[in-house]
C-alpha cells in the first residue's frame, strides 16, 4: 500500500480557463489548484521512493480533513473532532478527489483510468490535509 499524506487545507480542482491566442484554443488549471497539484505531486514523489508508476488497477482511499473553525464553541468543536459532525460545507469530495488523483499520474500509476475503487471521506480536524491510501489489486486470472 502507498500513503500520501499532503498537509494543509484540501483544495479542489478548478474549472479549467480557456485563453484564445492565435485562433487556437488553450485551457490551463487555475493558478490555486495548479499549485496544490504540484505540492500533492511533491508528497507522491516522496512517499513512492524509487519505485515506479504501477501499471496495475488501483484502488484509492481518500480522507478530507477540513480545518474547525475557530469561531466554533468548545462542545461543537468536540463534536466537529469526533467525527459526529460532518462537513457538508464546500470543498465537494469529487473536486478534491479529482485533483489530487489527477497530480498523481506519471507518478503513482501511469494513468488515472486505473483507479477502479474509490473511496471517499471527508472530516473535521484541527489539523487539515488529505490522505490517500493506494492499493494494487490482484490481476483477475
Amino acid at each position: 500500500m502507498i500513503r500520501i499524506e499532503i498537509p494543509g487545507p484540501p483544495v479542489p480542482q478548478g474549472r479549467p480557463r480557456a485563453t484564445a491566442a492565435l485562433g487556437h484554443l488553450k485551457l490551463y488549471d487555475p493558478p490555486k489548484s495548479r499549485a496544490y497539484k504540484q505540492t500533492v505531486a511533491i508528497y507522491a514523489r516522496k512517499a513512492m521512493g524509487q519505485r515506479l508508476p504501477t501499471k496495475r488497477a488501483v484502488s484509492c482511499r481518500l480522507r478530507i480533513y477540513r480545518q474547525i473553525p475557530a469561531s466554533d464553541s468548545r462542545h461543537k468543536r468536540d463534536l466537529k473532532a469526533s467525527g459526529f459532525i460532518r462537513p457538508t460545507v464546500k470543498p465537494d469530495v469529487d473536486n478534491v478527489f479529482k485533483a489530487v488523483t489527477d497530480a498523481c499520474t506519471g507518478i503513482v500509476w501511469h494513468d488515472d483510468n486505473q483507479i477502479v475503487e474509490a473511496h471517499i471521506v471527508k472530516q473535521y480536524s484541527d489539523r487539515p490535509r488529505a490522505i490517500l491510501e493506494v492499493e494494487e489489486l490482484e490481476e483477475s486470472k
